[in-house]
Parts: C-alpha cells; sequence; structure tokens
C-alpha cells in the first residue's frame, strides 16, 4: 500500500475520531433542588451549589445548557407566582455527593440575576429541567480554541477542567475589569488571554476580534467554541473561517445572548 494511500485513510479516521456527537438524555425533566453553598467567584460572578433530586442527572457536554425557573415579578389569578425559564451551564456535577454547581453571571436586573443576587440562600429551592440532550466535542484535536466573554465563563472553565494532561488550549475571554478575571483549574497546557471592556457596554465592540487577530495560533488543526453576544458570535465565526484557516466543521458558535433581547439562544453552524 503506498504512503499516499496510508496517509489518507489516517486522515480519514481522525475524521471521524473528531466528529462531535449530539446524544439526547431520556433522564430530561424538571426537578425541585435546594441552595446549599453560594460564593462570590468574582465581582460579577457568583457560583450557586444545588443538592437534591439528582439521581439520574446527566450532562456529557461542557456547554451543555439546564433550564432554571425564576419568578418574573407577576402572579396568575389564583395569586401564584408566574416564572420565567433561563439557559445556565451544569458547571459541575457530583454524582457522588449529589451536587450541581451553576455559575451566575451578574449584569443587568433580569429574574435570574435577581434571584442570584437576592434570593440565593441555603435553604432556597429553585426548579430546573434538563439538559435534554448534550453536544460532545472530541478531546482528539490538536488544540482547542475556546472564545468567550462572561457568559461563556461557566462552559470555558468545565471544558480547561475536563481536558487531559497534555491537552494544548488557547482560551480569548472578554470582561468588564482585571478583576472579573477567573483562575481555572486545569491539567491542560492553558494559555489565557483576557481583554477588559472597562465600563464600556458589553457585546458592543470588536475586542474579542481583535484579540483573535493579535494571537499568533498554534499549528495542526484545532476546534475552536465560541459563546458571547449572538452577533458578535456569529462575526467571530466568519473571522475564524475567513482569517484563521478554521475548519467550518470544527467550529461552534454560540449566541448565549442578544443586545436589547431576552432568553436567546442562538447556534451559528453556517
Amino acid at each position: 500500500m503506498s504512503e499516499d494511500i496510508i496517509d489518507t485513510a489516517t486522515r480519514l479516521e481522525r475524521t471521524d475520531l473528531r466528529t462531535p456527537q449530539r446524544v439526547r438524555h431520556a433522564t430530561a425533566r424538571r426537578r425541585v433542588l435546594t441552595v446549599q453553598h453560594v460564593a462570590s467567584i468574582t465581582p460579577h460572578m457568583k457560583r450557586v451549589t444545588f443538592g437534591g433530586d439528582l439521581e439520574d442527572f446527566v450532562s456529557l457536554g461542557f456547554d451543555d445548557h439546564v433550564k432554571l425557573f425564576f419568578p418574573d415579578g407577576s402572579v396568575d389569578a389564583q395569586g401564584t407566582a408566574n416564572m420565567v425559564g433561563r439557559d445556565f451551564t451544569p458547571r459541575r456535577h457530583d454524582r457522588a455527593a449529589q451536587t450541581l454547581q451553576v455559575d451566575f453571571a451578574i449584569h443587568e436586573a433580569g429574574p435570574a440575576t435577581q434571584w442570584a443576587s437576592s434570593c440565593a440562600k441555603r435553604g432556597e429551592t429553585l426548579t430546573i429541567g434538563g439538559p435534554r440532550g448534550s453536544f460532545v466535542i472530541p478531546l482528539s484535536f490538536d488544540w482547542h480554541l475556546l472564545i468567550g466573554d462572561e457568559t461563556a465563563l461557566p462552559a470555558i472553565g468545565r471544558r480547561l477542567a475536563e481536558l487531559p494532561a497534555g491537552t494544548r488550549a488557547l482560551v480569548i475571554a472578554e470582561v468588564d475589569s482585571k478583576e472579573d478575571e477567573m483562575e481555572f483549574a486545569t491539567k491542560a497546557d492553558a494559555a489565557i488571554i483576557w481583554t477588559h471592556r472597562n465600563g464600556a457596554p458589553a457585546g458592543a465592540s470588536e475586542r474579542l476580534s481583535k484579540a483573535l487577530a493579535g494571537q499568533r495560533l498554534p499549528p495542526g488543526d484545532y476546534y475552536a467554541w465560541v459563546a458571547c453576544e449572538s452577533l458578535v458570535a456569529k462575526a467571530l465565526r466568519g473571522q475564524l473561517v475567513a482569517e484563521c484557516g478554521a475548519n467550518p466543521k470544527w467550529i461552534r458558535a454560540a449566541g448565549y445572548w442578544r443586545r436589547g433581547a431576552a432568553a436567546v439562544h442562538e447556534v451559528y453552524e453556517s
């Protein structure tokens, strides 16, 4: 067999191993959890540890989403509080301890921020749903690129915690100030690039784009994961393909929020 045929077979095998997998969870349902602990990670990030009905909880992807339900300040005809759902990343699920950690980015005063700032106390309960499924991105790339703003930090932190030793990763993250930078526990060889808004509105600048353009990317095949304001995420995906040699099949770009809108979650795949 010629070297060309061997090389082609090897490339095809590696490509197949690098295909993300979608997994549906039969155990996805609503469950009521109880707050066990609340910690301030940075001035604009709180970590809430929940316990309770987690026996069959499953989350396989680092950017999975659970739906958390918060009172929206209104009541129905029977006087019962109306609830509104918001998507959050399961930051860490400890099956042995039956706990689930969720990080809350504290920003404008929506129902989730109001709950995390004022109501999240030990003993308080909250209803969650899902995740209905997982998007599992393989580890078998030469390196990994993770880009996002505050809303992406829980998923970025989880991914870095899951990457094995010897894995190379580059993170480009936007936060308001140096005080909002986070420490990430990881065994990977990870470089973290921070960019600061310094009081400017979130999602209104090209800081992530400029930070990406300013990097000398490592050689080899990589998977690029992007999550931030929706239009910024779409633009970054285009930049990765046009300027950074990214394989369009190896990019996941998501809008975790959109300026002027509520409860937005959009994925750009083309």
